[in-house]
């Protein structure tokens, strides 16, 4: 079930996800801690990132050193709008990156997504995509995003997550087997609403103090 999913269990990570669950973490605390996480998770996801290496001048002398090849395009996508707490803070440590929007919101009666907005930098076929949102509970709002995001021909397309249900992940690898999921943690179940559990409640609300 979890084939093609990377859990990243850092302890930084972990730390900071369990004083996200918190019911009674502030909207500013619980901000604050999605823009450190995020950075966290980045710097997960793009450890296969290319280097490339050239001659440079330190204060002791000359050396060669690696810098990222200047062909490796990167474009971040949050699914609106929860996912715009990941995005902010992965654009802290890749302030070159480009930006992608998808607004999908989740019908309260059939769970499926509908989507309200989207747009993408014009060059996306020359770009490596990071598809961002907190939760992938259901994986309906996943799996439509990535469906869509898929008609623009990506170079290449991961998913990242906060937190994962197994539901979720079994659902968005039936349509997407071959966009792989990275998460901080894979919880239990999903109840009747369709929310994680244990979760950290609704990561929307929680970003914006909408609840």
């Amino acid at each position: 079930m979890t084939a093609n999913v990377t859990v990243i269990d850092h302890p930084l990570v972990q730390h900071k996800l369990t004083l996200m669950r918190r019911a009674e973490s502030s909207t500013a605390k619980f901000r604050n801690l999605m823009t450190e996480i995020s950075m966290l998770l980045a710097y997960e996801v793009t450890r296969d990132l290319p280097l490339k290496y050239e001659p440079i001048e330190t204060p002791m002398g000359p050396m060669i050193a690696p810098l990222l090849a200047a062909d490796k395009k990167l474009v971040i996508v949050p699914i609106m709008r929860a996912g715009q707490g990941i995005l902010d803070g992965m654009l802290q440590l890749m302030p070159s990156a480009r930006v992608g929007h998808i607004g999908l919101y989740r019908d309260p009666k059939t769970l499926t997504a509908v989507e309200y907005y989207f747009k993408v930098p014009h060059d996306i076929e020359e770009r490596d995509m990071l598809v961002v949102d907190p939760m992938m509970a259901t994986g309906n709002s996943a799996v439509a995003a990535v469906h869509r995001l898929k008609e623009t021909n990506p170079n290449s397309m991961k998913f990242v997550c906060l937190l994962a249900a197994p539901q979720g992940i079994r659902n968005f690898h039936e349509h997407h087997p071959d966009v792989p999921i990275y998460t901080a943690a894979i919880d239990d179940y999903l109840d009747e609403h369709g929310y994680i559990v244990p979760g950290l409640g609704d990561a929307g609300d929680r970003l914006f103090g909408t609840k």
